[in-house]
Formats: structure tokens, C-alpha cells, sequence
């Protein structure tokens, strides 16, 4: 499926921007043309322009029908590297005189420029080149007197565009496999974070699969044995206390579980608003300082008399905190110390919860946040545990641009600490 997608981001990349590439190469030709075409044509236009210049005098004053046999033109002229024929004609254009081939006796090109097909010499008439011409009116005053044509090869510019051509021949298909390499390189990279929210959904599928399906043979075996005759009503009383506490654990997954998929994405802005964290804490220090007595436990919160303020959703705050509680006082043996502590470290607000528990494995650190992963898993069933509150406890601190770690030593302990920045 995603080899799929990424050989259609590559083909639809390759496509759009090996249009744009040919769109821009036959436009850069065109471009290239014209512009070769009029610096070719300007320096025509003003050799051919003081050619005739120099030539209009002595042509009028010796009263051109008259004077054929003078030649006005002078042996080492040359119009843009090589002239391929020079003609004048009179007022009436009518041909008085001509360098090169004739062209005929009557003139019937337009002023201007004109592209046309000419013989390469006067005496073969089989050869034929492209060459430029030039036809220009001659003034003395106001008064038309004649007309000069000339006309030179158009082999440099003919060169010129044939590079052109032979660079865009090969350097566009060139391009065009590059851009369509950079299309794979990029589909891959563009495929990547999906392919990964693909594997994590995946992997999140199978451990919520798995995580439901005890619970569920557990609450139907259960119900099966109930449903048969009560032989002993204590034993029927117990699958069904069974029953329900199955469900109950069913129920904390299925709300965690809802609780990860809702809060997968970022926080909204309005749902923010500025806290004291220092009352969150000492009110969730008061709930858990009267469940230390029961398990025999020492707990002592640390929080600064001043307020902290920050901006953020109370409850999501309060629910990273007691997710961290809560493991503390799960793995902490009876006679154990909880601690809770807030303070601020430069730009961040610190809160750490120590204990002198369990600890955890130096292997199982790297993975304690990741999603149904449990240290010990028998004992994480034993007291209801998924795997889901450091996961929980790191969404939520993540999505509001803190960072969670844990040191811990294996019977020793652990500290959890939350940095969260200030920020309202």
C-alpha cells in the first residue's frame, strides 16, 4: 500500500515538474531565439545602416540610372562576419547595383527584416543557405531616393541555437530523471511519518486486542459458570464479583484508551487558559496524602508558597500528575516514602515525584513510556495496571511543549519530573 502511494507522489511529482521543466526549457528557447535573433538583427540593422549612409551620397549625387559602372562600395566591407550580397535600388525600386547575386530587377521585399533561403555564391545556384536580409529605405531629407539590401549568412546564430538545442536535448531528459529520483527520495520521506502512524496504529490495534481479550474470556467464563444452577451461592456470589470487577478494569482501559485517541493531536488554544500549579498540586497532594495511611505509605509534598502560573488545561495537568502518583504509591512497599515537589528552574516550572520503590530495570527505561508496556507484567495485572499512565503522562506533557523523564535504580527508586515552560 504505501509502495503504492509512494511510486504515485513520485509519478505525479515527476509529471508536474517535469511539465514545469519543459514548459520552462521551450519557453527559455523561444526567449533564447528572440533574443539571439534581435542582437544578430541590431547589429544588421546598424552595419547595413552606416553602410548606406556612406553610400547615399556619391550614389545621389552622380544620379544612379547614369552611373552603373561605379562601384560605391568599398572592397573590404563586411556586414556581420560575411556578406552574402548588397543591392541598391532606386526611388522607383527598380536594381541599380549589387554585390553578390542579383536577385532579380525589380525589388519586392518589404522594408525590414526577412528570413529567406539565398544561393551561397552568384555562380551556383544549387547550394542554398538560410541567410537574414535586410531591406532599408534611403532618405535624403524627407525625400526617398532608394532602397539598400543586404543580407549575411545566418550561420553563427544558426550555431549558436543549435548548442542550444543539443544542451536542452540531452540536459532536459537529464532533469527529468533527476526530478523523477527526487520524486522517489521525497515520496519516501513524505511517506515515512505515515508509514510510521500506520505501524503505531497497528501495534496500538494488536495491544488493545490483546489487552480486551483476557478480560473478556474472564467475564464470559464467568458468566457461564453463574449461569448454571447455584450449587454454592458463595461461589456464584465470587464469578460474579469477578464479573464486575472485569468489567471495571475493561472500563479504566476502554477510558484510557479513548482518552489517547482524543488527545492525539495538539491542544487547542481555547481550552487553555492561565493556572496556578501550585493549586492543582497542593489539592491533588491533599486526595493523596489521605490514601498514604491505608497502604502505609509516607507522603510529603514540597510546593512553594508563591503561585506558578502558566497557561494550560487544569484537568489534562492533574491527570499527568496522578498517573505519576499513582505509580508511586502502586510500586512503593508499605513503609516506602512518596515525595511530590514543585519548584521553577529557569524558564520552566519543575514538578518530580520521588519514591524509594521497586525502581525500574536500566533495559526497561527506554521503552517505560511506550504504550501498553509493563516492567513486570504480572504484577501489573495483579494491581490493574495496562501500561497506559506513563504513555498518558507523556501525551499530555508533550502536547504542551514539556518534556517528561525518569531516573531510576533497580530497589532503590525512581524520579519522575515533568518540566513544563512558562508560558502564559
Amino acid at each position: 500500500m504505501f509502495d503504492h502511494s509512494r511510486r504515485n507522489l513520485a509519478h505525479w511529482f515527476a509529471l508536474s515538474m517535469g511539465g514545469i521543466l519543459f514548459a520552462f526549457a521551450g519557453v527559455g528557447y523561444c526567449l533564447s531565439v528572440e533574443e539571439q535573433l534581435r542582437v544578430f538583427d541590431d547589429e544588421l540593422f546598424s552595419q547595413s545602416k552606416a553602410f548606406a549612409v556612406k553610400t547615399q551620397y556619391s550614389l545621389y549625387q552622380s544620379q544612379w540610372q547614369n552611373q552603373r559602372g561605379q562601384t560605391p562600395v568599398e572592397s573590404d566591407a563586411s556586414l556581420n562576419g560575411g556578406l552574402m550580397y548588397a543591392r541598391w535600388y532606386n526611388s522607383n525600386k527598380q536594381l541599380l547595383q549589387f554585390i553578390g547575386s542579383s536577385g532579380g530587377k525589380q525589388l519586392t521585399a518589404k522594408p525590414g527584416f526577412q528570413t529567406v533561403e539565398a544561393p551561397i555564391d552568384s555562380e551556383s545556384f544549387s547550394t542554398r543557405t538560410w541567410v537574414r536580409q535586410v531591406t532599408l529605405p534611403v532618405l535624403e531629407g524627407k525625400v526617398l531616393i532608394g532602397y539598400f539590401q543586404t543580407a549575411v549568412p545566418m550561420n553563427s546564430l544558426r550555431v549558436g541555437l543549435n548548442q542550444a538545442r543539443l544542451f536542452l536535448t540531452f540536459g532536459v531528459p537529464v532533469t527529468f530523471g533527476v526530478i523523477g529520483i527526487t520524486g522517489w527520495f521525497l515520496g519516501g520521506l513524505a511517506m515515512r511519518p505515515s508509514l510510521r502512524a500506520y505501524q503505531q496504529l497497528q501495534q496500538f490495534t494488536a495491544d488493545a486486542s490483546h489487552e480486551l481479550r483476557a478480560p473478556v474470556a474472564t467475564v464470559l467464563s464467568n458468566a457461564q459458570v453463574a449461569l448454571m444452577p447455584p450449587e454454592d451461592p458463595v461461589e456464584q456470589r465470587l464469578r460474579l464479583q469477578n464479573i464486575a470487577q472485569t468489567a471495571k478494569s475493561m472500563s479504566t482501559l476502554i477510558n484510557d484508551l479513548l482518552f489517547l485517541s482524543r488527545h492525539n493531536g495538539s491542544l487547542a488554544e481555547t481550552g487553555l487558559k492561565p493556572v496556578d500549579l501550585c493549586e492543582i498540586l497542593r489539592s491533588l497532594a491533599q486526595e493523596f496524602a489521605a490514601l498514604a495511611p491505608a497502604q502505609n505509605l509516607n507522603f510529603n509534598a514540597h510546593l512553594p508558597e508563591h503561585p506558578i502560573m502558566l497557561k494550560a488545561d487544569a484537568n489534562l495537568l492533574k491527570q499527568a500528575v496522578i498517573n505519576l502518583l499513582t505509580n508511586a504509591f502502586k510500586y512503593t512497599s508499605a513503609d516506602g516514602k512518596v515525595e511530590l515537589y514543585l519548584f521553577t528552574q529557569s524558564h520552566s516550572a519543575i514538578i518530580q515525584v520521588k519514591d524509594n520503590g521497586i525502581g525500574i530495570p536500566s533495559t526497561d527505561l527506554p521503552h517505560i513510556f511506550d504504550r501498553f508496556y509493563r516492567v513486570d507484567t504480572v504484577r501489573s495485572r495483579q494491581t490493574g495496571g495496562f501500561g497506559l499512565g506513563l504513555a498518558i503522562a507523556q501525551q499530555i506533557v508533550q502536547r504542551y511543549g514539556g518534556q517528561i523523564t525518569v531516573n531510576s535504580i533497580l530497589g532503590q527508586g525512581s524520579t519522575f519530573q515533568i518540566s513544563l515552560p512558562l508560558k502564559l
